[in-house]
């Protein structure tokens, strides 16, 4: 089994109860073996896009870079033995560990959060939610025309750039485009509001309530779930031990 087959709901929840552990951890060996377990639980069990995933990380390397730095330079003192100093400061063992922890804390979440996000389809986690979750019809369903308005907006733009160029409007370059964007904005949103009309019309005239439905997509509870859910709570439990060893 991979985390793409796991039941979104029970991976949700596990995630979360990683996540809000590690913010209760204060030493640094914590977060650093989730986030490597984490990084080798997912070349184990999941079909990942690596470059897509470097390309997220790369963001949340920065942030947790810029943690390390302005926790070392501009943090409290706290006393103890020096280590080093840096620009005129004295960095102590504790401001080091300190600083550690953070950075290495927003990596292991990051981690987490592209654990769960990479490897979850969004319908299906709707789904879930609805399932087991017991999240109402309502909501669930407002979210898939959530989703089902991002390609017709950007359907309906492309079609008003290509009406503007037809009636002479320079639209060649990408600065061009973007300066022109304002001019776009009213019929877009007037476009967003017809589709939006129709889509509630045709949700009614399918008798659609609100009220609890039966769905045609069942997403099930397996052992393999709490499976996958035990390795990483286990995961947790390992980090946590070493940390406080």
């Amino acid at each position: 089994m991979t985390f793409q087959e796991m039941n979104p709901t029970i991976k949700f929840m596990t995630v979360t109860c990683l996540m809000f552990g590690l913010a209760f951890m204060y030493n640094p060996w914590t977060p650093l073996t989730v986030f490597i377990g984490t990084l080798i639980l997912q070349i184990l069990f999941s079909n990942v896009n690596w470059k897509r995933w470097g390309l997220f990380m790369i963001p949340f390397l920065f942030t947790a870079l810029g943690t390390l730095w302005t926790t070392l330079v501009f943090g409290k003192e706290t006393g103890g033995e020096v280590m080093f100093t840096l620009f005129g400061n004295d960095v102590t063992v504790e401001n080091v560990i300190l600083a550690a922890t953070l950075s290495l804390r927003v990596l292991a979440f990051t981690a987490l959060s592209l654990l769960f996000t990479l490897t979850t389809d969004p319908k299906r986690f709707v789904y879930s939610l609805m399932q087991q979750g017991k999240l109402s019809p309502k909501i669930a369903y407002s979210v898939f025309v959530g989703f089902r308005f991002f390609p017709i907006l950007k359907h309906e733009l492309m079609q008003l750039y290509e009406t503007h160029a037809l009636r002479g409007v320079r639209l060649e370059t990408r600065l061009e485009r973007i300066r022109h964007v304002p001019n776009l904005i009213i019929p877009l949103l007037a476009g967003s509001i017809r589709q939006a009309e129709r889509i509630a019309f045709s949700m009614e005239a399918r008798g659609f309530t609100g009220e609890p439905r039966a769905t045609y997509e069942v997403v099930p509870v397996t052992r393999s779930d709490f499976l996958m859910a035990s390795l990483l709570l286990l995961l947790f439990g390992v980090s946590a031990w070493l940390g406080i060893k």
